[in-house]
């Protein structure tokens, strides 16, 4: 489950708006306002689903383990074939 700091920082990462992950995720600008928002408010599983997605398709990485939480962003290296 993506956190409303993973969140900000992903997108931070990236420089990205809210608006503009709005569009990546294709969710409402309030909805990732309310997953970004520090005050515990509703949010529907799916958007957040949305939002990791969109993150994950631009090389995001959500991290989760006993030692905290945190982004990592990761590049594709480029192959050459020669």
């Amino acid at each position: 489950m993506i956190t409303a700091r993973q969140s900000r920082a992903a997108r931070a990462l990236l420089g990205w708006t809210q608006e503009q992950l709005a569009d990546e995720a294709r969710v409402s600008l309030t909805a990732l306002k309310r997953l970004e928002s520090e005050s515990g408010l509703e949010v529907y599983e799916t958007t957040r689903d949305q939002v990791r997605r969109a993150f994950e398709a631009n090389g995001i990485l959500l991290l989760n383990s006993d030692q905290g939480i945190g982004v990592m962003h990761v590049q594709a290296k480029n192959i050459s074939k020669g």
